[in-house]
Formats: structure tokens, sequence, C-alpha cells
């Protein structure tokens, strides 16, 4: 069986010779078994042998004869590779053993000899003697591979492997040629870059989304506009109908440019831990008051709950309260009219001691499958119900991004018919 790449190559004049052995032990093996083969036939043909039985002996014989010749082609063809190892500069190894990122040494038939402990991390099925393709199969590598073995000038390219995982490589591919001549060989080593890769698709996810959102109250704002200059020029009540409605568009447009510049300096100091002490107390009693006029108008009770002494955290109070005043805000306008509570508690989890604040309502609830894409940059449940509430699709993406900037975490539950309650936990 083929052995896991080791982290050194040998060294001995001698490391082809066990597979010379064996291919040289295949060929008596190999007419044997055929001899075998055709004496059983004969034997069958001839009747002394039940015809049934003479077919399986004979067919067994010659599997055996096929495996044999199938393993000593795979041993030839590996042998090239393990006995081109002694040239390669040992340096070269132990250069590739300390690097961080994932490093394979190829021969110029591509067949892989060496790769390094990161490597093997990333690819455990890596095999030396195997070609390269059984690691890693993309055609710009097989390309920069060529061409660096042809020109002996570096190449790079930028590769994506959907096993194990879904990753994105920048690649280097170096030629090396030993000082003491022979065969050349090729250094190929691997850069993860996914977690980039995928920050540059969301940021052109956003701003596509962004401009998508910006984009139908301006249509609106135009459509209206053009009519008042045109057919409804002298049309009072047309204009007075049509300017509540321009006003309602330009009020949407104002609370989404509010909330792309939040997400904005909240993304810019998201590294930064808050440090300034924040009573929790009183900070709830601020949010529930600002409540009131929107309570007072959808005919909806608040319960505040919270313990006596007082609580407090390092945070940044301005965004600890818009975070509480989202999630309420939220709960107000899609409870169902229902009554809301906040709480304010400790519990236990496996990071910790944490204080809790839970936002409850018992609204309709939300459908399990969109539960964890809430966070998500204008994703909706309901696109037409969200922008009859006047919603930007962004209040839970700033709330999460609010929670991760304090080390705390965001958890959201809900069910169909009993409502949703949402839970904030900061450290201790």
């Amino acid at each position: 069986m083929d052995e896991p790449i080791a982290m050194t190559i040998p060294q001995t004049p001698d490391a082809g010779v066990p597979g010379r052995i064996r291919t040289g032990l295949i060929a008596p093996v190999l007419l044997a078994g055929a001899g075998a083969a055709l004496l059983v036939l004969a034997l069958t043909v001839s009747g002394r042998l039940p015809a049934a039985e003479g077919v399986v002996i004979a067919a067994g014989f010659l599997a055996v004869a096929s495996f044999m010749l199938w393993r000593a082609t795979r041993v030839h063809n590996a042998e090239p590779a393990v006995a081109a190892a002694p040239g390669l500069d040992a340096a070269v190894t132990d250069f590739a053993a300390v690097l961080t990122e994932p490093c394979l040494i190829v021969n110029d038939r591509a067949v892989l000899i060496h790769a390094n402990p990161a490597a093997l991390a990333k690819f455990p099925r890596a095999r030396a003697g195997d070609p390269l393709a059984f690691t890693l199969r993309d055609p710009d590598l097989v390309a920069a591979l060529d061409e660096a073995l042809e020109t002996g000038q570096p190449r790079h390219c930028e590769i994506h492997t959907a096993t194990p995982n879904d990753t994105w490589f920048r690649v280097s591919v170096s030629p090396y040629a030993p000082a003491g001549g022979g065969r050349s060989y090729a250094v190929i080593t691997l850069y993860d870059f996914t977690e980039q890769k995928r920050a540059d698709r969301m940021r052109s996810d956003f701003i596509a989304n962004a401009s998508h959102e910006l984009r139908t109250p301006l249509t609106s704002l135009m459509g209206f506009i053009d009519t008042l200059q045109g057919p409804a020029a002298g049309d009072a009540k047309a204009r007075e109908r049509f300017l509540g409605i321009m006003r309602s568009q330009s009020e949407r447009m104002t609370s989404l440019i509010d909330d792309l510049l939040s997400l904005s300096r909240i993304e810019l100091r998201q590294h930064v831990r808050p440090t300034t002490p924040v009573n929790l107390n009183l900070l709830l009693r601020e949010v529930a008051e600002s409540l009131e006029p929107r309570l007072e108008t959808n005919g909806v009770k608040l319960d505040l709950s919270m313990p006596d002494e007082t609580v407090t955290v390092m945070g940044d109070r301005q965004q600890l309260f818009e975070v509480v005043e989202n999630l309420a805000d939220n709960a107000i306008k899609y409870g169902g009219g229902r009554d809301i509570e906040i709480a304010l508690g400790t519990c236990t989890s496996r990071t910790g001691e944490h204080y809790a604040i839970t936002v409850t309502d018992h609204g309709p609830g939300i459908p399990e499958e969109h539960v964890p894409r809430l966070t998500e940059r204008f994703y909706r449940v309901d696109a037409e119900s969200s922008r009859k509430q006047k919603g930007t699709g962004l209040g839970l993406a700033i709330v999460k991004h609010i929670v991760a900037r304090h080390h705390g975490q965001l958890s959201i539950r809900s069910r169909l018919g009993e409502g949703t309650r949402v839970e904030i936990l900061l450290p201790r």
C-alpha cells in the first residue's frame, strides 16, 4: 500500500530497490496465474472438472494475475518520484516543513513527492507517488506548473477547491533544479485567501443591494415629479396625495442612509472593544421612555423587568441603546399588536458568566428556515410587510455587529403562532 507523504525524503541510492524487486517477481507470478487458469479450463473442457467450478477457479486465477499486473504498473509508475528524491536538496524539504502555508513538491512529471505538515492537514489524502491531480485538480494550476517547469521562471495563479471545504488559494509555483543536475522539481505554495474572497463577495452584494434599495424610492419620486409637472400640474387633490407619498419615500431613503452610515461606523470600530462603564438599568428605562409614542400608537404595552441592584458592563452606551431600541421596535412592528417584554438578568453559558438582555414578543412568529438568515444585510422574511413598516433590512445586521464588538452573543428563537425571543449576552 502507498504510504502517506513523510516529512523527509529517502536519501539512499537504494530507495527504489524494493519496488524493483516487487516488479521483478511479478513476471513469474503472472505466468503461473495464466498457466493455472489454462490448466483449469483444459480440465473443464475434458470433463474432468465440473464446468461451473472450472469457470470460477479459472476466473479467480485470472483476477489474481490482473491484480498483480495492476499493482506492478502502479509501483513502476511511482518509482521515478521516489528514486529521484535523493537528488532533491534536503534544505528544500526542511524549509517547506517550517512554512505555515501548505507546500507541495512535485517532479517534472507532476508526480507528488513531498508535502509539508500544513499541506497534509489541508489535504489528508495526499500520497507520495500519486499524480498532483489526485490532490489538486485545476486547469490554471496545471498551466502554471507547465510554464514554470518549461521556462524556469516562477508562475502564479488562483485556484478554487470545493473539497473538503470551499476554499480559494493564491498559488506560487517555483521551479527548482538541484545543484548536482538531474531532473527538475517544482515547489507549489498555497496561500488561503478564502475569507478575503468572501468579504469581497459580501461587499459586492452589499453595494448591489444598497443600490437597489435606494433606486426603488428614487424611481417612485421621479415618477411622481413627472406626473406633477405633467398631467396633474393643475390638480390640487392629486398634488396633495402625491406629496404625501413623496414624503414617505424620502423618509424611507433617509432611514436607509442613516442605517448605512451607522453600519459603516460600527464596522470601522469593530475591533476596538469599548471600555466605558454603562448602567444597563438606566439604559433600559431610557429605551422604554423613548418607545412610549410608538407603544401608544400601536396599542401595545411594554413589561420591563430587571433586578433592583445596578448592573454595569463595559461598553458603548449609544450602541447598546441602539441595540435594545432596535429589537424593541421590531417587537412592536411585527408582534401582531400584542404586549412585549424587555428583561435584564444573568445567565451562565459555556463561555462564562453573562448579563442577559431579552426582548420578547407574542406575535405570529417567524418560519424556522428564515431565522438563521435574519442578521444578513437586507434580508427580509416578508419584503412587502417590511416596507410597509418602513424597515430598511439592516436593523439586525447592525445589532449583530454591535454585539460582536462588545464580545457578546446574539441568539434568536421563534415559533410560529407563539412569538419571537431575542437574547443578548454581555460579558460580566
